[in-house]
Formats: structure tokens, C-alpha cells, sequence
């Protein structure tokens, strides 16, 4: 390939694999610049001392939060992104979520067209990750084209017992629908997968699926140790003529046809900034969302957990409607196990043999919020470093969305109910920053993903969400990727 080719992606996760895949298939000459590498199949992966301790996933990148103070956030830059890490939950946004939505603190705005747009991108998507779900067991599931590719992971026993719990208490739990082939995951070690990296032995993530599928094709190629610096834009014509990389010490230009930006939503926002570029509406980096979200353990000394893993359903039951005031809450789901090792990093002074028994007898869930799109809330350079200026919004609901969980969980007969809200500095689906919209004065992308400055510039990485609704975003990334795929393609035929 010549330093001219056809697109670059810059990114190799969820978006940017994805949109890889879609435009794979064109024979156009596509280059995907990652800044990290592949996971070696040596990592210690399955080692939560390795994971959750000394950070041998994570680079040494400190951020400044918003008092300037630097903090080490809790990102990968790796082949596959993020999703390398994630727990492999691929749902789809719910149909309201398109659709402005009265919150208790505030309004989540309209998307700039309706679910039944995404939704055959939804159906596509939901192939191309081998999807194991149920539709049916879910009331405020949207419609499908086509049913999910496989049937939903089962439940373990003390799973199902817990299941079973929660619907006599009055709620339905759903199966979660997952990206994860169980049995070839526990082939490799016997964990959860939630926050553990795969080694290409399971997990549906960014590398697995789309990356593979796209390098397939002799038109693509995948460059690591990537770093991008810089995108400038021609005088006149308003295109980004140049792609500035750096690796192995050398700064490389390329001068591509289409750029698509796919490296998360503080990175994208943030490279932006630097080449300053895309940003007429002054709303790149704005709009920073980051889920209210909160860790619950609820402990019952009769209940014995020997689950090895438990992500497999979540609970709906006020994500639309609290029930009293007719407002969304959001969505709770059962985390991979807190197992003791776990806890006892989470909480160093706990002793082993509580940790042990804490563990063993208890339930592990993740409760979701929307957080609100404001302005004010945002991503900016400060002497080069990345300063998040994270304003919490929404916090009513989720306050309300703990307390109707741990009333649930103490009548399903878990007496002890435990809590942990996650602050900015752990990347609980982090969106916004380059958002889309119909109103130029007011987003970035159009609602085809395409800059408005910019023509040949476009974005499918979560930064051009929206909204965040108050599930987890990695579907709807790849849904807008293979969406925006068609789009391109459709330019390069003109």
C-alpha cells in the first residue's frame, strides 16, 4: 500500500474494526492505524492481581481531572480497544432512547432520526458478533429483523436460584444479551470475562470479529504502534488532505481520500483539538457523558455463590418508568464475580478469610443511569494533556435506581446490600464528545457520521453518540460503524 490510500481509520476498536469490516468488502485500499498492540498470548489474563493492581493493561497516560490534579484513567490502547476489557454486553439502545425523554434532572434529547433506521445496522451487527440473547424475555426490547444469532448463555445454578428470587420479588430479569462463546472461554481458564482481556479464546470483542473478518481481504492492512498526531485540512477545499503518525521514532504522512476517526471518545475529541479541526460549533470535546453507574454486592448467608460466571441477566424494570413519577431510572445487570481476590483489591484492608466469605454468599450487580449531554461537561487540552471536566448529571435517578434495587434484593431475601458509585476516573462507557445532530450549530456530525466542516472526515467511535442512554454503548457503536460503511462506500462509487 502507498502512503495515498483510499481511507484510514485511526482506531482499532469497536468502531473502527467495525467500520473496517463494513468497507472490507469494496476492494477499496483501507489502512487502520492502532497506537498500541496486540495483547500478547502470554499476557497474565486471568490474573486479577495482574488486572486490577499494577495495571498490566494500561499505559503510563495520566489525565488531569477538573481541578488539574492528574489521575491515571482506566483505558487500553491495545488492538481491539477497549473492548479487549469489556464486558462483552451487546444491547441494543431501546427504542424510546431515540426520542426526546424527560428525566428527573433534566431532558435527553431526540437523536437525529428514529430506532428504525439502526435498526436493520442493529440486525447486522448483531451477526457480526455472534450474539447469544433472547429477545422475548425482555419487555422494553425494540423490534428485531431477525432473531439473535444464537440462544442466550445459561445460567449457572446459584444463577438460576437468584433469578428465580428476583421474580418472586416482583421483577422479571432478562437473559443479557453476550458476546461470548462459553465454553471456549472456560477452555482457557476457568473466570468470568467481565474486565478480564481476551486472548482470542471466546470473547466477541473488536478484535475477534470485525478486525479478523476485515483483515481478511488483501485490501486492508493494520499498522500498530500508530500514534496519530496530527490531521490537516487543505486551504481551500476543506478536506483533510494529510494523516501525521508516528511510529518507531519516524513521523509518517499520509494523504488518503476518507479519514475516519475511531479513537474513543476522549481521544477523538482530543486529536481534534490538537489539529484544530471539525470544531465550527465549538462542541468538539463537549457534551462529555460518562454513566452514573454503581457496584452492588448483596449478601445472603444462606445463599451460596459457586458461580464461575454470572453476567448473564439484567433487569429492566424501571428503565423506562419508576413506577410512581413515570420517569426513567435505567438498567441493572449482574457483574462478573467479585471474586474474593477481587474484593480484596477493591477494599485492601478487608481481611482474606471475609473476603472469602463476602464472595461466597453474595450477588454481584452494575447499575446504569443516563447521564445528560451538557455543554459544560467536557474534554479539553491543557499544556497538551488531556483534562476531563466531568459535570454529573441525573443523579436523582440513580439514586432512586439503588434504592428500588436494594429494596428488590432485600425482598428476594438478600438482607445486606452493599455500594460503590464509580467516579471519572473509571470509563464507565464514556460518549458525546463529537456528537452528531441535525443542527450544525450544535453538533459536529452530521447524522451520517460525517463531520460538517469536513466532507471527507467522519467519526463512528462512541464520541459521536448523542446520548447515552442507560445501556451499555457497544452495539450501537458498530450499528453507526456499519451504518456509516455504506455511507463511504457510496461516496467512493460517486
Amino acid at each position: 500500500m502507498s502512503n495515498a490510500p483510499d481511507i484510514v481509520i485511526i482506531g482499532s476498536g469497536m468502531g473502527g474494526a467495525t467500520l473496517a469490516a463494513g468497507l472490507a468488502p469494496s476492494g477499496a485500499n483501507i489502512l487502520i492505524l492502532e497506537r498500541g498492540e496486540r495483547i500478547p498470548d502470554d499476557a497474565p489474563a486471568r490474573d486479577p492481581w495482574r488486572i486490577y493492581t499494577n495495571s498490566a493493561f494500561r499505559s503510563a497516560e495520566t489525565w488531569l481531572d477538573a481541578d488539574g490534579t492528574p489521575f491515571e484513567p482506566g483505558n487500553y490502547y491495545n488492538v481491539g480497544g477497549n473492548s479487549k476489557l469489556y464486558g462483552a454486553v451487546l444491547i441494543r439502545y431501546r427504542k424510546e432512547d431515540f426520542d426526546t425523554l424527560e428525566h428527573f434532572d433534566g431532558v435527553s434529547p431526540a437523536w437525529p432520526f428514529a430506532y428504525e433506521e439502526l435498526s436493520p445496522w442493529y440486525d447486522a451487527a448483531e451477526q457480526l458478533f455472534q450474539v447469544r440473547g433472547d429477545a422475548a424475555s425482555d419487555a422494553t426490547e425494540p423490534p428485531h429483523g431477525r432473531p439473535y444469532p444464537f440462544p442466550p448463555v445459561p445460567d449457572e445454578e446459584p444463577i438460576r436460584l437468584a433469578r428465580h428470587r428476583l421474580e418472586q420479588a416482583g421483577v422479571k430479569p432478562f437473559s443479557l444479551p453476550l458476546g461470548v462463546d462459553i465454553d471456549r472461554w472456560l477452555e482457557a481458564g476457568r473466570t468470568g470475562w467481565d474486565g478480564y482481556p481476551d486472548l482470542r479464546c471466546g470473547k466477541m470483542d473488536a478484535e475477534t470479529c470485525p478486525l479478523e473478518a476485515a483483515l481478511a481481504h488483501d485490501n486492508v492492512r493494520l499498522v500498530t504502534g500508530a500514534e496519530v498526531t496530527g490531521l490537516r485540512k487543505g486551504d481551500r477545499s476543506g478536506r483533510i488532505e494529510e494523516v501525521a503518525y508516528r511510529k518507531d521514532g519516524e513521523e509518517i504522512v499520509l494523504t488518503p481520500g476518507v479519514v475516519a476517526l475511531c479513537a474513543g471518545a476522549v481521544q477523538s475529541a482530543a486529536l481534534l483539538l490538537r489539529s484544530g479541526i471539525a470544531n465550527g460549533s465549538d462542541y468538539v470535546g463537549r457534551c462529555f457523558m460518562n454513566h452514573n453507574a454503581t457496584a452492588m454486592i448483596a449478601i445472603d448467608p444462606r445463599f451460596r455463590n459457586t458461580a464461575v460466571y454470572q453476567k448473564t441477566f439484567g433487569i429492566n424494570a424501571w428503565y423506562l418508568d419508576d413506577g410512581e413519577a413515570g420517569r426513567p431510572l435505567g438498567n441493572v445487570q449482574l457483574l462478573g464475580r467479585v471474586t474474593p481476590d477481587i474484593l480484596k483489591i477493591q477494599v485492601p484492608h478487608l481481611p482474606r478469610f471475609a473476603a472469602r466469605w463476602i464472595s461466597g454468599h453474595a450477588l454481584d450487580l452494575y447499575l446504569i443511569s443516563e447521564d445528560l449531554p451538557d455543554p459544560e461537561s467536557r474534554v479539553v487540552l491543557k499544556d497538551g494533556k488531556v483534562q476531563l471536566i466531568w459535570r454529573r448529571s441525573n443523579m436523582t435517578a440513580h439514586d432512586k435506581l439503588v434504592a428500588r434495587t436494594r429494596k428488590t434484593l432485600r425482598r428476594a431475601g438478600f438482607p445486606l446490600v452493599l455500594t460503590r458509585l464509580f467516579d471519572g476516573r473509571v470509563p464507565s462507557h464514556q460518549c458525546g464528545t463529537v456528537r452528531m445532530g441535525n443542527d450544525p450549530a450544535t453538533s459536529v456530525l452530521g447524522p451520517d457520521c460525517r463531520s460538517w466542516d469536513h466532507p471527507n472526515l467522519f467519526v463512528t467511535d462512541a464520541g459521536a453518540l448523542p446520548t447515552s442512554a442507560a445501556v451499555n454503548p457497544a452495539l450501537t457503536v458498530a450499528a453507526l460503524a456499519l451504518r456509516t460503511a455504506e455511507t463511504i462506500q457510496k461516496d467512493l462509487a460517486a
